[in-house]
């Protein structure tokens, strides 16, 4: 039985510390996750979905705000456990940690590397348009997602697909890979692939500022930017001057000679707007500044704006 220190922190992380804890082929000796967070209206402080599964299990659990030079880090190294592996834990690890373990210390990364390394691998892949992402399994190195890869494999995007779902999707491919590809790496029996350093893109941390929707871009991007940051942390226009999140947008066949940002049609249960390359959006769900969100009828019953065809009301 091998001992594994398991380090990650959301959703995506969650089924695949299941699986090892059900394996008796191993032994998870401790689980490293990020500090519990307020969350919500009410600000309640809640743990990280993979301390809910340690806390289950009655695994030891470690919290550190900072992980490098932490007491915790020092106790992690006293174990000397085989292998570390990490699902998207969301900190850097010092390479005197990475390098106490007996075998190796393995990240399930949710791209196809070497592409979107980084925090948000999957609203980027979204986000651009790809047909396609994965997960990779790679050895950890000091610089950000850069180990050789030891195993990949490829899931579709549907185009109704969100960050939502595709975490749920990639959460089980990285956990099913994962527990085929462990016992290979202990046996000696896989070759690790270098990453093609020509061919890495990056995929950071969605900030504030990209959450607003560019309505310049065309219908298909407009849509898959909507896609991307929902259900977290959800995109953004100025409707009429107002903060109003989209929750869901449909692109539509037609075509326009207005502007980006313009009304194209309004009805009692409709709003289609102008984006770039003559394309037209529906706005189907949205969610202005203090209100919950609500189908476009909803929101077109309740509003004091006329929406007339030709006004700019998203800039």
């Amino acid at each position: 039985m091998k001992s594994i220190i398991f380090m990650g922190t959301p959703q995506f992380a969650a089924p695949i510390l299941k699986s090892l804890i059900q394996n008796e082929d191993y032994q998870v000796v401790a689980v490293v996750t990020q500090p519990d967070r307020r969350t919500g209206r009410k600000h309640k402080l809640t743990m990280s979905p993979v301390k809910e599964v340690a806390v289950a299990n009655h695994i030891p659990v470690f919290q550190p705000e900072k992980i490098s030079g932490s007491q915790e880090m020092a106790t992690l190294i006293e174990m000397h456990a085989d292998l570390i592996v990490t699902a998207a834990f969301g900190q850097f690890l010092p390479m005197k940690l990475i390098n106490s373990v007996n075998l190796a210390a393995v990240n399930v990364h949710a791209s196809l590397l070497p592409k979107y390394r980084g925090g948000a691998p999957v609203h980027y892949a979204i986000m651009n348009g790809e047909s396609e992402t994965g997960v990779t399994i790679i050895y950890m190195v000091k610089k950000m997602d850069a180990g050789e890869m030891l195993a990949q494999r490829k899931i579709k995007i549907q185009p109704t697909d969100d960050v939502g779902s595709m975490f749920e999707k990639l959460s089980i491919l990285g956990r099913n890979l994962l527990i085929e590809t462990l016992p290979k790496l202990i046996a000696g029996e896989i070759t690790s692939v270098p990453q093609d350093e020509s061919q890495v893109t990056f995929a950071p941390n969605i900030k504030p500022e990209e959450e607003q929707v560019d309505f310049t871009k065309s219908a298909a991007l407009v849509d898959a930017k909507v896609r991307a940051l929902r259900p977290f942390p959800v995109s953004y226009v100025l409707l009429n001057g107002v903060r109003t999140k989209l929750w869901q947008v449909t692109p539509q066949s037609q075509k326009t000679d207005l502007h980006p940002g313009q009304v194209v049609e309004k009805t009692k249960h409709s709003l289609l707007i102008a984006t770039g390359n003559h394309g037209v959006v529906s706005l189907d769900r949205v969610q202005p500044a203090g209100k919950p969100q609500m189908a476009i009828t909803d929101y077109l019953n309740g509003s004091q704006e006329a929406f007339y065809e030709g006004e700019q009301v998203i800039k």
